[in-house]
C-alpha cells in the first residue's frame, strides 16, 4: 500500500476513494451483500435495443465477468452482516438535497429505514460512475434524482427480491409466501423473521432476477413524503466537512493573487518583505499568479501584502464592460447566426404583419458568489497526488491533476467534500490546475489553497453576458404570428463539451428560446457565438437564466401592445390541459390574480408573471412588487406552481424553490460584473450585494400532484424569477425593463 495510504482519508475519516474501491472489487467475501448497478448514458437511453444486464451480486470477480463487453457497473449498493446498507453516491452534496433524495429512492424499494442508508462518496471515475443524463460523473443540470430515479429503485427491488430468495430457501418455503418489511424478511405463515443482514451471505450465492416491478405510487412509504434531510445534524453541528475544513499534518495554508486583468502574467514580487512576516514559510510563483505559504491564514494573508506583487497587464489592459458589450452588439447585428430553430418564414411574416414589436434585451456577465470559496488542498508525491475539495466533476479535476503531474489518473486521488455553494461554480477545474502549479514546487507537502472574497469575486468565470434581439407580428387581434429572437454571447459549451455543439448551436445558450412554448406558426431562433475577454461558465439555471427572462418579458410586451391581460395571453396561446397551462392557471389562480393588491403607502404596486418548461419541470411565477418616487424596488410575495413529475421529497422541492427564487431577486435587482481598465469591479459582498433576511419576500410554493418521472428542481425557480419580477415592475410602473439588473434603472428611466 501506499506510504500515504492507511485507508482513511485525513480530513474526515471516512473511506478514502481507494481504500472504498478495494472494498467493492471484494465485497462479498467479507460479508456484504455488493450490487453493481448499470446506470445508462444518454446515448444508450437513445440507441439500446433492449435492456442490457444491470445488475449482479456476489463475489466481484463474478460480477465483473458476467458483464456484457464494454458495460461497466456504475452506482453500488452493499448490504453489511450489522445491518447497515451503504449507497455508493456518485453525486456530491451542495444543499440541493441529494444526499437525502437519492437514498430514499432506493430505502423505498429496498424496505429499509432511511436512517439505516449510509452514503460513501465514489471516487473519481467516469466508467464506473457516469450521470445517465449528462454522460460524465457529474453533479449538476438538476439531474441527479432525474438520472437514478429508476435505476436506484430498479436496485432496491431486485436487492429485496434477492433477499426474500435467500430468506425462503434458508427456510424452504415458497419466495410468495415472504414478505420484506424494515429491512428483514417476514414469513406471513409463521411469523419468522431474518434481518438482511442475517441473509447477505446466503443472497450473495443467488442471482439477481433480470426483471421486478417497482411499486405503484399508491404503495409509496417514502417517496412523495416530507423527509428531514440526512446531513442536517452534521451541518449544524460542525461535523460536516467542506473542502475549506480540511487539516492535515503538517499542511500548510496560502492564499493566492492572480493578476487582475484577464491574460496579464506575474512580473514580480517582494520574496523578502513576505518572509519577514512572522508565520509565513514560503512564496511560490507561477506565470500569472503569486502564493504565500504560511503557518495559518494570517500569516499567509499579511504575507502576500507585503509581497506587493506587479503584473504585465497585457492586451487587455484597457478593457471595458462598454467595449465588450458595443462589440458584441455589433456582431449581432452584421454576422448571421447559427439556426436552432426554424418554422415557417418569420422575417417574411415579420415584414407583412399587422403590426412590428421589436426589442433589445440584455444580461450581464453574474458572479457565482459561493458562499465558500474556491480552495483545494494538494499533496504532489513522486508517484501519487491527493486533491481535497469539493467539486462537481471530480474527474475534470483528477485529468487535470494528472495531466500536470505526468501521473496517471489513477494515481490521483480525489477526496470529495461537502460544497459550501456550486451554482456551477464548481464544475470548473481552474482552482484546482492553479494549486497544483504551486504544490508541485513543495513535493510531500500538503499545501491548502484558499482564495480570499475577493479574489474568488475578480477572478470567477462568469455567466456571460448575452444580447438579444428580438421581433414579432401581431395580427389584427393582437396575436403573434412571427417570432424571431437571435442569441449573441459566449458558448460554454464549445469549451466545456464541444461534441454537443451542432452545426454551431450552442444547446445550453438556446435552452429557453429554442423551446419557446407558445403556438405561433412562424418562429426564427438563431445563436451567434461571440466570445469576450473574461473566461465565462455554468450558472445556476444556466441557459434558461437569461432566455426565460428575455422570452417571458417579451411575450408580457406582445401582450401589452394587444391590450390584453397577460395571464389571458399567454393561456391563450398554450394548448388546453398541457402542464404548462395547468401551472400557469395555478400560480394565477393562487396568487389572486386579477383581484387588486393591498395599496402600500407613497408606493406603485403590481404582480408580474412567467412560465417556463425547463430541466424536465414546469414552472410559473406570480411577483407582487411596489415600487418608491425613487426606484426603489421591494419584493412582497412570490408565488409558484410547479409541475416536477413525482416528487420525491416535498420538503426538497420547496425549499429548492424558494432558494432559487431568492438567488433569482438577488440576481435580477442588483447583481452584475463590470470591467474597467481590464479589472473586475465587484471585490466582495458591498458592492455585490445579497439579499438580506428582511428583504425576503414571502414565497409559496404550490406542487402538482403527479406521477409522471421526476423533472429537476435545483435551478427553475431561479430562471423564472428575473421575468416575474420585472414584468411586475412594469405592471406598478409602466416602465419595461429589457436591460439586468434592475439598480439603478428606474431612476435614470433606462
Amino acid at each position: 500500500m501506499d506510504k500515504h495510504d492507511n485507508g482513511l482519508d485525513g480530513a474526515t475519516g471516512l473511506q478514502s476513494p481507494a481504500r472504498r474501491k478495494w472494498l467493492g472489487a471484494g465485497a462479498a467475501l467479507g460479508g456484504s451483500l455488493l450490487i453493481g448497478v448499470h446506470l445508462p448514458t444518454r446515448a444508450e437511453d437513445r440507441a439500446r435495443n433492449e435492456k442490457p444486464p444491470e445488475t449482479a451480486v456476489g463475489h466481484a470477480a463474478t460480477t465483473i465477468s458476467n458483464q456484457a463487453p464494454g458495460l461497466a457497473h456504475n452506482a453500488f449498493i452493499r448490504i453489511d452482516r450489522d445491518n447497515t446498507v451503504t449507497l455508493i453516491i456518485h453525486k456530491v452534496e451542495m444543499g440541493q438535497g441529494t444526499f437525502t433524495s437519492m437514498p430514499m429512492l432506493l430505502a423505498e424499494e429496498l424496505e429499509v429505514d432511511l436512517a439505516r442508508v449510509k452514503l460513501e462518496q465514489a471516487p473519481a471515475d467516469n466508467n464506473l460512475y457516469s450521470d445517465p443524463l449528462l454522460g460524465g460523473q457529474v453533479t449538476g443540470g438538476s439531474t441527479s434524482v432525474r438520472g437514478a430515479w429508476e435505476p436506484l429503485r430498479q436496485a432496491g427491488a431486485k436487492a429485496r427480491t434477492v433477499l426474500i430468495a435467500a430468506a425462503a430457501q434458508r427456510w424452504k418455503v415458497d419466495p410468495a409466501s415472504c414478505m420484506a418489511r424494515d429491512g428483514a424478511v417476514i414469513h406471513g405463515a409463521s411469523g419468522r423473521k431474518l434481518s438482511y443482514g442475517e441473509l447477505v451471505d446466503v443472497a450473495s450465492q443467488l442471482p439477481l432476477p433480470e426483471q421486478v416491478a417497482l411499486k405503484p405510487a399508491s404503495q409509496f412509504r417514502l417517496i412523495g413524503k416530507p423527509m428531514k434531510r440526512l446531513d442536517s445534524a452534521a451541518k449544524v453541528d460542525g461535523s460536516a466537512q467542506f473542502g475549506i475544513d480540511v487539516r492535515l499534518p503538517g499542511m500548510l495554508i496560502a492564499t493566492v493573487a492572480a493578476c487582475p486583468v484577464p491574460g496579464g502574467r506575474l512580473k514580480s514580487v517582494d520574496e523578502a518583505k513576505a518572509m519577514a512576516v512572522p508565520g509565513v514559510k514560503r512564496v511560490l510563483k507561477i506565470d500569472g499568479a503569486v502564493a504565500v505559504l504560511g503557518e495559518h491564514m494570517w500569516a499567509a494573508k499579511q504575507g502576500l501584502a507585503a509581497a506587493a506583487p506587479t503584473w504585465d497587464e497585457g492586451a487587455n489592459a484597457n478593457l471595458t464592460t462598454a467595449m465588450i458589450v458595443d462589440d458584441m452588439a455589433a456582431a449581432s447585428k452584421s454576422k448571421p447566426g447559427a439556426v436552432a430553430r426554424n418554422d415557417g418564414n418569420a422575417q417574411q411574416a415579420i415584414a407583412g404583419g399587422k403590426r412590428k414589436i421589436e426589442a433589445v434585451y440584455e444580461a450581464p456577465f453574474l458572479a457565482h458568489a459561493t458562499m465558500e470559496p474556491m480552495n483545494c488542498t494538494v499533496r504532489v508525491s513522486k508517484d501519487r497526488c491527493d486533491l481535497w475539495l469539493g467539486t462537481q466533476v471530480p474527474t475534470i479535476a483528477q485529468g487535470a491533476a494528472a495531466k500536470l503531474t505526468g501521473l496517471p489518473d489513477e494515481r490521483v486521488q480525489v477526496h470529495n467534500h461537502y460544497i459550501g455553494g456550486g451554482f456551477g461554480r464548481r464544475l470548473e477545474a481552474d482552482a484546482v490546475i492553479q494549486a497544483v502549479q504551486f504544490a508541485k514546487q513543495m513535493p510531500d507537502v500538503p499545501i491548502k489553497i484558499v482564495w480570499t472574497r475577493e479574489e474568488d469575486v475578480q477572478h470567477d468565470m462568469y455567466r456571460p453576458y448575452y444580447y438579444d434581439r428580438l421581433a414579432a407580428a401581431l395580427d389584427e387581434k393582437g396575436m403573434p404570428v412571427a417570432w424571431s429572437h437571435k442569441i449573441t454571447g459566449s458558448s460554454i459549451m464549445a469549451r466545456f463539451a464541444p461534441p454537443l455543439v451542432k452545426d454551431g448551436v450552442d444547446p445550453d445558450a438556446v435552452e429557453g428560446a429554442k423551446d419557446v412554448p407558445y403556438r405561433i406558426e412562424n418562429v426564427h431562433v438563431e445563436y451567434l457565438r461571440h466570445e469576450p475577454p473574461l473566461p465565462t461558465a455554468f450558472w445556476r439555471g444556466v441557459g434558461p437564466t437569461h432566455n426565460i427572462f428575455v422570452v417571458e418579458s417579451f411575450i408580457d410586451e406582445l401582450a401589452a401592445a394587444a391590450g390584453q391581460d397577460p395571464v389571458s395571453y399567454r393561456r391563450s396561446l398554450l394548448d388546453d390541459g398541457s402542464r404548462i397551462s395547468r401551472v400557469l392557471s395555478l400560480a394565477a389562480d393562487k396568487a389572486g390574480w386579477g383581484k387588486p393588491l393591498a395599496k402600500v403607502e407613497g408606493r406603485r404596486v403590481g404582480r408580474g408573471i412567467s412560465t417556463q418548461f425547463a430541466f424536465g419541470s414546469y414552472l410559473a411565477q406570480v411577483a407582487e412588487v411596489s415600487v418608491g418616487a425613487d426606484g426603489d424596488v421591494r419584493v412582497h410575495r412570490v408565488v409558484c406552481a410547479i409541475d416536477c413529475g413525482q416528487v420525491v421529497n416535498p420538503d426538497t422541492v420547496v425549499a429548492q424553490i424558494e432558494s432559487g427564487v431568492n438567488f433569482g431577486i438577488t440576481a435580477a435587482l442588483w447583481n452584475e460584473i463590470t470591467v474597467d481598465k481590464g479589472r473586475v469591479q465587484q471585490s466582495n459582498f458591498s458592492d455585490y450585494r445579497m439579499m438580506r433576511i428582511n428583504e425576503a419576500p414571502k414565497i409559496e410554493v404550490h406542487i402538482v400532484q403527479s406521477n409522471d418521472k421526476p423533472g429537476g428542481i435545483g435551478e427553475p425557480g431561479t430562471s423564472a424569477t428575473a421575468p416575474a419580477l420585472t414584468n411586475a415592475i412594469f405592471a406598478a410602473t409602466g416602465q419595461r425593463i429589457r436591460k439586468l439588473p434592475v439598480g439603478e434603472r428606474l431612476k435614470k428611466g433606462a
